[in-house]
């Protein structure tokens, strides 16, 4: 057997700013992932080995992205170059362990950087070696080792375009006739991935070749039932975690399939299963900034695929897809895909019901415990499917739904000193944002974050960021304000906090003009709350000494009082209905009258809204006005009137009672006060006489 050194005394040359590596310390991490090494030396192994890749991409901006086979990556090849000689040379060795070292260290760099990882593996020879080491009677591990590593290639266009037909039927050997489970799971799993990637490349030719038929597919022997049955019953069975962990992989690569996903959703013994093999203590991940534990990630995304409801198309988002369908139904050879039918909005929300009953929610407390980014951002991204249908809040609520999404978005969430306009949100983590404003807007503050209101205080952040970011969806942006403005209600250092958010109440002012009611209502409410909650929002809006600033952010709300929708009119009415207990809006509210005539008639029709229907028909413009009326945008009304003129001097009072009359205010007032007839309303009769008292007062 050759000198451990041998291939490995060259210098290794690596991009600029990265780390050399010694002779020795290249050996060890050849030989670390062989099954005969101590189990605890492996999470060192994987972290040198990452901290050295890391090293050697620090200068790259690619890192992570998939590469056409013909781009040259100058860090990847540096890397391979630096691993290479050591795994062809172990190869060509007839030595078991020599195989076993070189086979386990590639696919344990597959998990770390799979680029340079693919680059040895496309090598000329690399690949006829691994089979030759499995050709006649390998041994138990080397064969579990070898399928392992072909799982680990499957996963990667490039590797799959230089897959043999040898290793592929001994692929379908393996999976089915192996005595050992762990090589049946690891190469139904490689199998699994090699279906869906070569379906996946595929349709991504016929794509580029406008629609032609392609003939490339690669056959692999098995149908998706056949492959998901077996990895079904290797789970359920509990013979070995790692067994199980390659089963779950593959079940997750398979669970995409509607048909599988309705199987697997009906199965409860193996969504039990699911919950038993997670970790219920914290693991340390064994690799930073590499794919997060395989057993955790593939339950998590196994849980994703059963739960995810089909996109929500925006009607122009809908007219565009119905354009491409036609585009590829006009070609012969193209048949357009027809969505499946398991897949629509009632089946999915059966799957989560039976997911939920069989206790699935448990899972996301211990998974949360692997500390990596791939699994907080699966745990978002399911937890959001999940709340999707109102019924699951409360037991979500229950499993402590509400702190695992909290420690998800504290991981995302920028520099605290960064403003919001600049702080950049990784958009992977909107979805653990938006099921936390899901639960938020339904629930009380107290029972999604508990009695303490700092963890109200945490949740403003990350609320905010979502309503302003730029990678927001509008549906996001209005959960965001709905959950705002359920949490500004709680108390008036929350509504403080809320409205001091960087850039927060420039963005809300912004969507009081979305065409959208609902945006446009939810803004309204959060800033009706604000007004009535903080006294820095008040100033702003109508106790300012700016009467200009105070007078554009008053004509808005006076016009949001005479739009159709009565909730958004209740907002703006009851916002315009607490400003006026500042002399300076009740000035700018004068001013506007004077200027525009519009303040007086809206008031009015507020309390009789037949003003407005008799108003429009003066216009001739057919429009209809508000009809019925209200007791919230009467009692707005009353107040409005009565702070308005006991603000202003006597001079000014008389002109204004005239023009009171003229637009039918005046006799709106006291049509409802004959009307309360002996009905003693403190709330709404006595302000109704102090406004009449005042405007009839000539004096």
């Amino acid at each position: 057997m050759r000198s451990q050194h041998d291939g490995d005394s060259e210098t290794i040359r690596l991009p600029a700013g990265s780390r050399g590596v010694l002779p020795d310390e290249l050996s060890y991490l050849i030989t670390a992932f062989l099954p005969s090494n101590p189990s605890s030396d492996r999470p060192k192994a994987y972290l040198t080995l990452s901290a050295f890749c890391q090293g050697a991409r620090s200068s790259s901006t690619a890192q992570g992205k998939e590469r056409d086979t013909n781009t040259h990556d100058p860090n990847t090849e540096a890397l391979a170059k630096a691993f290479g000689p050591s795994v062809v040379n172990r190869l060509a060795e007839t030595d078991e362990n020599s195989l076993l070292a070189s086979v386990t260290f590639l696919t344990a760099l597959f998990q770390v950087d799979w680029q340079s990882a693919a680059s040895i593996f496309q090598q000329d020879g690399v690949l006829e070696a691994i089979m030759d080491s499995v050709d006649l009677d390998p041994s138990t591990q080397l064969a579990r080792a070898v399928a392992q590593l072909l799982a680990q290639a499957c996963g990667h266009k490039p590797c799959r375009g230089v897959l043999s037909q040898q290793s592929i039927q001994w692929l379908n050997y393996a999976s089915r006739s192996s005595p050992d489970t762990n090589t049946r799971a690891a190469a139904t799993t490689a199998l699994i991935k090699l279906s869906q990637g070569s379906a996946r490349d595929n349709a991504e030719v016929t794509e580029s070749l406008g629609g032609a038929e392609d003939t490339g597919a690669v056959a692999v022997g098995r149908q998706d039932e056949e492959l998901a049955a077996a990895m079904r019953e290797i789970v359920v069975s509990g013979e070995d975690q790692a067994s199980a962990s390659d089963a779950v992989e593959g079940l997750a690569y398979l669970s995409v399939d509607p048909a599988i996903k309705e199987k697997l959703s009906r199965d409860i013994p193996f969504l039990k299963r699911l919950v038993t093999l997670t970790p219920r203590r914290k693991a340390t991940p064994s690799i930073e900034s590499a794919d997060p534990p395989t057993l955790v990630f593939g339950i998590l995304l196994i849980v994703s695929n059963l739960s995810t409801y089909r996109p929500r198309l925006t009607e122009e988002q809908t007219q565009i897809e119905k354009l491409r369908q036609m585009a590829k139904a006009s070609n012969a050879n193209s048949k357009p895909p027809s969505a499946s039918p398991l897949d629509d909005d009632g089946h999915v929300r059966s799957r989560v019901r039976r997911l939920v009953d069989a206790g699935i929610l448990d899972i996301f407390a211990s998974a949360i415990r692997t500390d990596t980014a791939g699994v907080r951002i699966l745990c978002g991204k399911a937890l959001l499917n999940i709340v999707e249908d109102k019924d699951n809040r409360g037991k979500v609520l229950q499993s402590g739904g509400a702190k695992v999404l909290m420690q998800v978005i504290k991981h995302a969430m920028p520099d605290s000193t960064e403003k919001a306009a600049s702080a950049t949100l990784d958009p992977a983590y909107l979805d653990a944002i938006q099921a936390l404003a899901k639960l938020a807007i339904t629930s009380s503050p107290v029972q999604v974050f508990g009695p303490d209101e700092g963890a109200m205080y945490g949740a403003i952040r990350p609320l905010s960021l979502m309503l302003q970011g730029s990678s927001s969806k509008l549906l996001q942006r209005f959960e965001s304000l709905m959950a705002l403005t359920n949490l500004s209600s709680q108390s008036a250092e929350l509504a403080t906090r809320i409205g001091k958010s960087d850039g927060l109440l420039n963005k809300v002012e912004l969507l009081l003009l979305e065409d959208h009611t609902l945006v446009r209502r939810a803004a309204m409410e959060l800033i009706c709350n604000l007004i009535a909650g903080s006294d820095d929002v008040f100033e702003t809006y109508g106790g300012g000494k700016n009467l200009a600033t105070t007078k554009s952010k008053l004509q808005v709300l006076i016009a949001l009082s005479d739009v159709e929708d009565l909730p958004t009119r209740l907002a703006a009415s009851g916002a315009v209905a607490t400003l006026t207990t500042a002399p300076s809006a009740c000035q700018a509210l004068v001013e506007l009258q004077s200027e525009g005539r519009r303040v007086f008639p809206i008031i009015a029709q507020l309390i009789d809204p037949s003003l407005a229907l008799r108003d429009d028909a003066d216009e001739g413009d057919g429009k209809g006005g508000h009809t019925g009326t209200h007791p919230g945008l009467i009692h707005r009304a009353i107040i409005c009137t009565r702070n308005i003129f006991l603000s202003v001097p006597q001079s000014l009072r008389n002109k204004l009672s005239q023009e009171a009359e003229e637009v039918g205010l005046l006799r709106a007032l006291m049509d409802f006060v004959k009307a309360q007839g002996d009905k003693v309303d403190g709330a709404m009769l006595r302000p109704a006489l102090d406004a009449l008292k005042v405007m009839m007062d000539k004096t």
